[in-house]
């Protein structure tokens, strides 16, 4: 039943009626009868008869014959839900979208020749999938390392699983790695190697994915490869059209509509094509004989889901690399410390460039912030954009190369502060920052919204406003300014462009949305590094150095092509970035955080509320051995948060605590709600 509560989080069995038999197949959605009230719910399996000793009541109406629940991604959603100490209803509503009924009268659409597409799953054999109730068998990647073989390095000669010779495939790109033509011959043989990939600055990270999809395609199986953002999306759709052909993938995301996401979802459950690209909307995306899951920029918080029970897009698909024994592969020019574990476990091998290779491709980096620098500038320890910064963009523009400029904060003045005293600028009725649209704007709280006209400091009186913090807009103003005649765009929230030209020009971008320059940017200057570095999440470091490679490789290679961090050199992520060895800071990262006991080494499930209601909730969870409680710590709106840490190994043991306590708070109709998260990206 579509009923997200915890206590009510399992199967239940209904009679058919006869009308309804030809209809009433597994994976179909219908209407019940639930404690006197019509509910939604899915059929998950037909059974001869029942051990139900009670009186049966009968389904009231087949919604749709429509069977867009598949076996595997109903045993896939179980897991999950097992794993984030949710309810299987909750996961099934970010599987299967918003059934649209005029879309499943149009006329199927053309699948390509059978001989270069994964059989589909005829509707009809879904009966005989496994039942919801059984999926929590999967091993959660990490826990228990399966060790992903070598591939062989041999020309591929070996029947794939479809009975024909494997193609001999064009490794284009991936032969700049070492293993990279051996990932491709992996899954091309049909196999199931799990990479995780570094990419070089300058790569086209699109192009390897889709080599990588062909490979698995040419071998007879489908692939799900997951994206961030809608420009990613983009640029991975105009790949795979070049490499698959056109309609040979179907595109997953909730921006797409009601409409244009069920139609592209019913393709995919359909066998209509064996290729679904997407944002974190297609991390469940049916696909037939999966042989390939694949995440790009797995750092990127947009991976992260909203809703409960807040999965993440790495941790399903490698789920469902699991359960499936198919490829995966994570990617990206950074590495986090989960994928830096799936490495050191030996779940999963890394696939690199050669060091020198590394160096042929970098462009050439500098910090301001080292002592040569400061001994030839020393006001580059407090300059915004310091000589060394000023000097690449002027050489690039003098090449007629564009420069690119990464700035944290968007808009003009996002945070301001008495010229007088430096007392930061507050709203007085709700005490939130106050900022400067523009030049000749007036104060405004970000909070709430109201304008603060007349500001006067609490402190001192003075009524004199001075910037805290620049945003991207006031810094496009003043690089007008200080290079007259040079086009200036911006590309952040309110417009992020996809691409600009090779010409001269500066653009001022915010970390996610730089735009591609043709040929590469002549200088990338990375200012306000401070604004990333000092944030107080745990994560911080490996964020920064996640928007500063992917800044960084749009520039061209050494060297004409510069970047320059306006940072302390000696930083460990400056260095990271310095050398483009994520690698190294994603396995100092991991083992600092295995000494203080963080995740990804440890497992972590956050309980937020009330205070009455998370001590409540507590009270009422048999914790397992070897957990420790720790908070709490303030929470927004008042609220509070605890926060409980057991070792990996005990994971399970905990989510399903926590699921059985948020039952009984549930049954007994508890008035004060408690949100629990495992392994919440911000722990306080």
């Amino acid at each position: 039943m579509d009923v997200p509560l915890a206590h009510l989080d399992r199967p239940f069995d209904y009679l058919v009626p006869a009308e309804l038999d030809a209809v009433a197949v597994p994976g179909t959605r219908v209407k019940v009868r639930f404690a006197g009230q019509l509910v939604d719910g899915w059929l998950l399996e037909r059974a001869d008869d029942s051990g139900h000793t009670g009186r049966l009541a009968y389904l009231e109406k087949v919604v749709s014959p429509e069977p867009v629940l598949a076996p595997e991604i109903a045993r896939l959603a179980r897991v999950v839900a097992d794993r984030y100490a949710g309810s299987l209803a909750d996961v099934l509503r970010l599987a299967v979208p918003p059934r649209h009924a005029r879309v499943e009268k149009e006329p199927r659409g053309v699948p390509g020749p059978a001989a270069d597409r994964p059989e589909a799953v005829p509707p009809g054999d879904a009966a005989t999938g496994t039942p919801v109730g059984d999926a929590a068998t999967g091993t959660p990647p990490g826990d228990a390392p399966t060790i992903a073989g070598d591939a062989p390095t041999a020309p591929t000669a070996a029947t794939g699983p479809s009975g024909r010779a494997a193609p001999v495939l064009d490794p284009r790109g991936w032969r700049d790695y070492p293993t990279g033509p051996a990932l491709l011959r992996a899954l091309a043989d049909g196999r199931a190697p799990r990479a995780v990939w570094s990419a070089l600055p300058g790569e086209d990270w699109a192009a390897r994915y889709a080599d990588a999809v062909a490979a698995t395609v040419a071998g007879g199986r489908g692939a799900v490869v997951v994206v961030a953002d809608a420009r990613d999306l983009d640029r991975l759709d105009a790949a795979l059209t070049d490499t698959l052909g056109p309609g040979r993938h179907a595109s997953l995301s909730a921006a797409l509509g009601p409409a244009r996401r069920y139609r592209a979802f019913l393709a995919a459950r359909r066998g209509e094509v064996p290729v679904v690209i997407g944002t974190r909307a297609a991390m469940f995306a049916p696909v037939a004989r999966l042989g390939l899951v694949a995440i790009f920029d797995d750092g990127d918080d947009l991976h992260a889901e909203p809703r409960a029970p807040y999965p993440h897009a790495r941790e399903v698909l490698l789920t469902r690399a699991q359960l499936a024994d198919a490829g995966a592969l994570v990617g990206g020019y950074a590495r986090t410390a989960e994928a830096q574990l799936l490495v050191e476990t030996g779940w999963a091998r890394e696939v690199v460039a050669d060091r020198a290779t590394v160096r042929a491709r970098t462009p050439a980096i500098a910090p301001t912030g080292d002592d040569p620098q400061l001994a030839r500038d020393p006001g580059a320890a407090t300059a915004r954009l310091p000589s060394l910064a000023w000097t690449a963009a002027r050489d690039a523009v003098r090449a007629d190369l564009p420069v690119l400029v990464q700035v944290p904060r968007r808009g003009y003045l996002p945070s301001i502060s008495c010229a007088d005293c430096r007392t930061p600028a507050r709203c007085p009725h709700c005490a939130g920052p106050l900022a400067l649209p523009s030049a000749g704007g007036t104060p405004a709280c970000r909070w709430c919204g109201r304008v603060a006209a007349a500001y006067a400091c609490p402190e001192c009186g003075g009524r004199r406003l001075r910037a805290a913090v620049t945003g991207a807009r006031r810094t496009a103003e003043e690089l007008g300014r200080a290079f007259p005649g040079v086009p200036v765009r911006t590309s952040g929230r309110e417009e992020v462009l996809t691409g600009v030209p090779g010409g001269a020009a500066l653009v001022v971008a915010t970390p996610g949305a730089e735009p591609v320059a043709e040929g590469g940017y002549g200088a990338v200057l990375l200012l306000d590094s401070w604004a990333l570095l000092t944030r107080a999440d745990l994560r911080a470091g490996e964020e920064a150095l996640r928007r500063w490679l992917a800044a960084a490789a749009l520039a061209r290679p050494a060297p004409t092509g510069k970047v320059v961090v306006v940072a302390d050199g000696a930083l460990a992520p400056v260095q990271a970035l310095l050398r483009w060895d994520a690698a190294w800071f994603a396995a100092r990262e991991l083992a600092e955080r295995r000494e203080l006991g963080f995740p990804p080494a440890v497992r972590m499930a956050s309980v937020t509320g009330v205070a009455e209601a998370v001590a409540d909730l507590l009270a009422a969870t048999r914790l397992p051995d070897g957990a420790e409680v720790l908070g709490p710590v303030p929470a927004e709106e008042g609220r509070e948060r605890m926060l409980v840490r057991v070792p990996r190994a005990r994971a399970a043991a905990l989510a399903e605590a926590l699921h059985s306590a948020a039952g009984a708070r549930a049954a007994r109709k508890a008035a004060d709600p408690v949100r629990l998260q495992v392994d919440p990206l911000t722990l306080f």
